[in-house]
């Protein structure tokens, strides 16, 4: 006797479906994930700006005067150009704190590493930092005629890269007096700080040690604490001084420079451990950038939140 042909229902059907998916789900669970991408090699300065040194909706913008041009008495015969930024916070009945930015050209551009503008609008709106007048300023030239590339005016490694109290004298004497006839300024030195990098680094920290009594915040990035011009005894002259009321802020990469004239990673250490050892307020970010502004950049938010943490 035959037997009928087997009919295969809907539900049988839906149940070989079934089995089948669950065969299959092991093997797609051992499917190898996606390659990650490659690490960076050491020294690759890969540093990103992030959102704090990006404009920010709802957040006033201050302005930017300038290139204003100043002569100076104490430098004769240099020109420099300079710029102001003002918070949009800014109250002409209430003093404001003061940050001067060496080899100003760069701090004040908001389409390149720093953008100091910008990271000032972020962190004055939110109350990171005081209400601060941003004086940018640039090394002085022979000629009203500059280089392009203003890292190269003629007067940059005297100014910059010469351990004594000339260059805070042209600002004590020249350029926060000119800054005061049109803002008002704060006369505590606990709210004026220098900035700079490289040689303007080196500068920043000269002035406010030769002026603690009108300069007591730094920050230095890529510091040229090398023999330029005689900074390299920093380290060894702060083991030997009484500590002077500073806060100073480094940066420094493994891959800075090595030449002639020094090897920047170890002074940035050597001065770091001196500042240690003194027991100075400090902070030094060590990464393994090169003689570049990415990584200073980068952290500059960061930073001067540090620098005015207690300030407001």
């Amino acid at each position: 006797m035959m037997r009928p042909p087997m009919r295969i229902t809907a539900a049988c059907r839906l149940l070989f479906n079934v089995a089948l998916a669950a065969a299959a789900l092991p093997v797609l669970a051992q499917a190898p994930p996606p390659p990650s991408p490659p690490p960076l090699p050491p020294g690759a300065d890969a540093y990103t700006l992030g959102a704090d040194s990006q404009p920010q909706p709802g957040v006033p913008r201050g302005k930017v005067e300038g290139p204003l041009i100043w002569k100076s008495h104490v430098f004769p015969n240099t020109v420099r150009e300079y710029w102001i930024y003002v918070p949009a916070q800014y109250d002409a009945s209430v003093p404001a704190a003061v940050m001067i930015f060496q080899d100003g050209h760069k701090y004040v551009n908001v389409e390149q590493e720093y953008r100091a503008p910008v990271v000032m609008d972020n962190l004055i709106h939110r109350k990171e930092m005081p209400v601060t007048i941003g004086l940018f300023v640039n090394p002085g030239h022979d000629s009203a005629t500059f280089p392009e590339n203003r890292f190269r005016v003629s007067n940059r490694a005297t100014e910059y890269d010469t351990p004594n109290g000339d260059y805070a004298r042209m600002l004590i004497d020249e350029l926060l007096p000119e800054l005061a006839r049109r803002y008002t300024l704060t006369t505590d030195p606990e709210r004026r700080a220098l900035v700079g990098a490289s040689s303007g680094g080196i500068c920043a920290f000269t002035a406010a040690w030769e002026r603690p009594d009108y300069f007591r915040k730094v920050v230095s990035h890529i510091g040229s604490f090398t023999n330029i011009r005689g900074g390299y005894h920093y380290p060894f002259l702060l083991r030997r001084t009484d500590r002077k009321p500073l806060r100073v802020f480094l940066q420094d990469g493994s891959n800075d420079l090595d030449n002639q004239f020094g090897n920047w990673p170890l002074a940035n250490q050597s001065m770091a451990a001196a500042l240690k050892f003194k027991g100075y307020d400090y902070r030094f970010e060590f990464g393994d950038g090169a003689h570049t502004h990415k990584h200073g950049g980068a952290i500059l938010p960061d930073t001067l939140r540090w620098l005015w943490r207690d300030v407001r």
